[in-house]
């Protein structure tokens, strides 16, 4: 076993080099600018769809507002995509820009939404067909915004534009130096849309998502929706954030179905498309990646060495919501040879019985879209509509991710029990040594204030450390402040900190925001695994952590 995770181990860098993908980037960030969007358009459709489940109709114009509200939001998430997509990639490039050469990003989204409106978007009679604007639309929003970015960095870099006198105002000037690349892009979108109505008699979108109808429909099928979970635990389980690499490849079609299968419940049909954004939040990887949902309460319930137990009690409340990387670190079960086959075959496992359930049993796939931190137990009842066979299911895959990882707890356990058997002294730190670690770190302060920016995948496991520090800050009566973020999120905000930490998940971007940090005078710390759960757990180690790279 130790063999083989060693040769998967091997193709890390490669792994890591696909996850720090511009464009792969674009897509993730560009999705997480536009989330609010596609939480708050949740909240109406709930509102509206949860009382008829009970049998409770709501009046007419009530149930008419509610649908109007998720109509103008998650209806629209194609336009604000195609937008907030170009962004994140304009600023990405404008990284690696020469000096005095930057790509404007507020005109870049806008020529974006424009070229998404002519590849997805029908003229009808009054207006606007607004079929593709929504999740349909998606793989054209990304294309628009690609083409666009790249549009608008050649005209930069070959300094195609409209050049004005010195004197005019710096607005002015930067409306005209826009004026070529937007008109390019635009003009590409409508040599793509003119060539397209042409062979195939309908808009780019339509066109793209009948021609990848094949490969969404294989991937909707047992050994597709099995490589996909499985691939995400693979490469989470050699230390590369998996959702990273394979949710960019997917995130089109599985908002995409999710929006059928609510119109076809409306229909009076089933919602049948299995490959959904719930599929993977609520069941591929219930309790974060791996499907660890159980996996703390195991510990709590079965294990008997301390470290265990310990690891049991600090993470089942994170995990309840979706984020186990307090789990995966400190027990740790990356790269550990006694978790490798439940790591990858329960998710697996747990996606394939949820499409015998959608497939054979008539259960409805999900059709609602709940933010990914919600409880596995409440998103899966929820998301597919609250019916008796939603609840058998979620027993039955706790009951069967139980049976997979009880029999791998109790061999490692047994381990470490042999391990603090052996341990026969206990290094205390004596009262005395702590406080005069208590004065160094009060040294190294200086009475000067601190600003740390903690950055991770979601702004889950962010959170624990930028907690812990601000807790032992207030310990020690130190002038320091901590944010969580999410990676992605962070360009806007950076330039406010007087350092960045990176959890371990996110450390494949440390060459990449380092030139930022460079150019701001702002430190970076990349952490490891066991070492920043650690931190997460000691306060004052977290500050004395912190401020040790100031000196």
């Amino acid at each position: 076993m130790n063999g083989i995770i060693k040769q998967i181990e091997k193709g890390k860098p490669f792994f890591e080099k696909i996850s720090r993908n511009i464009y792969l980037g674009a897509i993730r960030d560009g999705f997480l600018a536009a989330m609010p969007a596609i939480l708050f358009s949740s909240i109406f459709i709930l509102l509206a769809a949860i009382p008829e489940i009970f049998g409770f109709k709501l009046p007419n114009d009530v149930s008419t507002w509610l649908w109007k509200v998720y109509g103008y939001s998650m209806g629209v998430v194609a336009i604000l995509v195609s937008a907030t997509t170009a962004r994140c990639l304009s600023e990405s490039m404008n990284r690696n820009m020469p000096t005095n050469k930057t790509i404007n990003s507020v005109s870049v989204m806008l020529a974006s939404i424009v070229s998404f409106l002519l590849l997805s978007v029908d003229q009808i009679e009054n207006g606007l067909a607004n079929g593709y604007m929504g999740t349909k639309g998606i793989l054209a929003a990304f294309v628009a915004a690609f083409i666009t970015v790249n549009v608008y960095k050649f005209c930069v870099l070959k300094d195609i534009t409209i050049k004005m006198p010195k004197e005019v105002p710096g607005t002015i000037s930067q409306t005209f130096r826009d004026i070529f690349p937007f008109s390019f892009a635009v003009f590409a979108a409508v040599l793509i849309d003119t060539i397209v109505r042409y062979f195939f008699g309908h808009s780019f979108a339509e066109a793209v998502i009948t021609l990848l109808q094949p490969l969404f429909t294989a991937a909707d099928g047992y050994l597709g929706i099995s490589i996909i979970w499985g691939a995400m635990a693979l490469f989470w389980f050699v230390g590369v954030h998996g959702p990273s690499i394979v949710e960019p490849a997917i995130v089109a079609i599985i908002y995409a179905n999710v929006e059928t299968n609510l119109q076809l419940v409306k229909a009076g049909h089933h919602a049948s498309n299995v490959l959904t954004v719930g599929l993977g939040n609520f069941v591929g990887t219930m309790g974060g990646t791996g499907a660890t949902l159980v996996v703390p309460f195991l510990f709590m319930l079965f294990a008997k060495s301390k470290q265990l137990k310990a690891v049991g009690k600090a993470s089942f409340v994170p995990v309840c919501f979706a984020v186990n990387e307090p789990l995966l670190f400190a027990t740790p079960i990356i790269l550990n040879p006694y978790f490798f086959i439940p790591f990858l075959i329960t998710p697996m496992i747990n996606v394939c019985a949820f499409k015998f359930f959608v497939d054979v049993l008539g259960m409805n796939s999900f059709m609602y879209v709940l933010p990914w931190a919600t409880p596995a137990p409440i998103g899966l009842i929820l998301g597919t509509g609250a019916g008796i066979l939603s609840i058998v299911l979620m027993l039955l895959l706790i009951v069967v991710d139980s049976l997979i990882y009880l029999p791998f707890i109790k061999a490692y356990d047994d381990s470490l029990v042999e391990e603090e058997a052996k341990k026969a002294e206990v290094i205390e730190l004596e009262e005395a040594a702590e406080a005069e670690i208590d004065d160094q770190i009060q040294a190294v302060a200086d009475g000067k204030h601190h600003n740390i920016l903690v950055l991770c995948a979601g702004a889950g496991t962010s959170a624990m450390l930028a907690n812990a520090l601000t807790e032992g800050a207030a310990e020690l009566g130190i002038d320091l402040s901590s944010t969580a973020g999410a990676y992605g999120s962070h360009y806007d905000i950076m330039k406010d900190f007087d350092m960045i930490v990176l959890a371990p998940q996110v450390n494949s971007y440390y060459e990449d925001i380092k030139k930022d940090t460079d150019k701001l005078g702002i430190k970076l710390v990349a952490t490891k695994g066991a070492e920043y759960i650690k931190l997460t757990r000691d306060p004052k180690g977290a500050v004395q952590f912190v401020l040790s790279h100031f000196e």
